[in-house]
């Protein structure tokens, strides 16, 4: 027998379908609400950090590398030959210019200037004799002409003998600290044989080779701040001491040297970041630098406006460090986005969060004093 009614000749369906059907109902007419809802949301909103525009001192500057070196440095070599009996000095010694280095064995240089001096004698001796014979005209005048030279070649001869004895003295050059030496007492040297090396540390040079462009920019007399390696963290100040007239043809540049007082802390050889700021300006409306736009166009940056991001073109002036000028674009306070660039298109909307003022982002970055750019 059937389970379904029959009421009044209609045939009546189960609850349990007739249950089904309507939330069937229910559930389409729901799912099309929420699909036009998520239609009428648009896209998310893509989140991004800011910093605000602001007035800050900003310098033009050069910047390149160099090695230091000793503004006086010396050679010492041997100026005649002998056993070293005395080695006075060693490394990392200070002296001063004409300070004995080494002794020589004078023994053969001191009876080479006693043999002469003792000729010397003997012709000036002779020479007195002839001036007053030739008084009495008992000597011809060729005579004592003769002796006369005779005489001038002896004293040459001597002060020649003299000279090679004090060789055996080896006197510093210049004022300086001992760098290296290549001998030791007991040593045979060799004339012109390289024996001690002397450099002036208290004052040291850097010698940069600057694109031609940069020849009416740059002046003696700038300040020069210096980075080293081998001491991270500290600044050395300097100054532009010589700046050479000419561009070199083969390279297109020109040379500038800068000097520093030399210190316990600066060595020469120490390899250095030079930068050498030649302009300023002490209310420049600056920008972070990784706020701008890393494609190819004209220099643009994203400025937040009503909740969207806004591409604007700018002028660009000084960079100095992590900062850059603006010229022309943008005005104080406006609000430019640092990072999230990449996922803007211009119009896109945007949610600020993280840092948001320019004290904040300069912070991040650094005030100038760290390393150099």
């Amino acid at each position: 027998m059937s389970t379904q009614r029959v009421f009044h000749g209609v045939r009546l369906l189960p609850i349990a379908a007739l249950l089904a059907f309507t939330l069937a109902l229910v559930g389409c007419k729901g799912g099309g609400d929420a699909e036009a809802k998520e239609a009428d949301k648009g896209p998310d909103a893509v989140p991004v950090e800011v910093t605000q525009v602001a007035r800050r001192p900003i310098a033009a500057s050069y910047a390149n590398t160099a090695n230091l070196e000793p503004v006086a440095e010396s050679q010492v070599v041997a100026k005649t030959s002998g056993v070293a009996l005395q080695v006075l000095v060693e490394e990392g010694q200070q002296v001063r210019a004409g300070q004995v280095l080494v002794r020589i064995d004078p023994d053969r240089a001191r009876l080479q200037a006693a043999q002469s001096s003792a000729q010397l004698q003997k012709l000036e001796a002779n020479y007195r004799r002839a001036q007053q014979l030739a008084a009495q005209q008992m000597v011809s005048a060729n005579d004592l002409d003769q002796l006369r030279f005779d005489l001038e070649n002896a004293r040459a001869v001597n002060r020649l003998a003299n000279l090679e004895l004090s060789y055996t003295n080896v006197v510093a050059p210049i004022s300086g600290v001992v760098a290296s030496r290549s001998i030791k007492s007991g040593n045979f040297v060799q004339i012109n044989t390289p024996i001690v090396r002397i450099i002036d540390a208290s004052r040291l040079e850097a010698t940069l080779d600057v694109p031609e462009r940069e020849i009416a920019t740059l002046k003696p007399g700038l300040p020069v701040r210096l980075q080293v390696d081998a001491l991270p963290g500290r600044t050395f100040e300097g100054l532009v001491d010589r700046v050479a007239p000419v561009v070199d043809g083969g390279s297109g540049t020109f040379r500038v040297i800068s000097a520093f007082d030399g210190s316990d802390a600066l060595q020469p050889g120490m390899f250095g970041r030079l930068r050498i700021d030649y302009d300023q300006r002490a209310n420049a409306l600056t920008i972070p630098r990784l706020a701008l736009l890393d494609d190819e166009g004209e220099p643009a940056v994203y400025v937040v406006r009503d909740g969207k991001a806004v591409r604007v073109q700018v002028a660009l002036g000084y960079q100095d460090g992590a900062f850059v000028e603006v010229r022309e674009g943008l005005a104080e306070g406006d609000a430019v986005v640092t990072a999230g660039k990449v996922a803007l298109r211009d119009g896109s909307a945007v949610q600020v969060i993280g840092p948001q003022l320019a004290d904040a982002a300069g912070a991040a970055v650094g005030d100038g004093n760290g390393e150099l750019q």
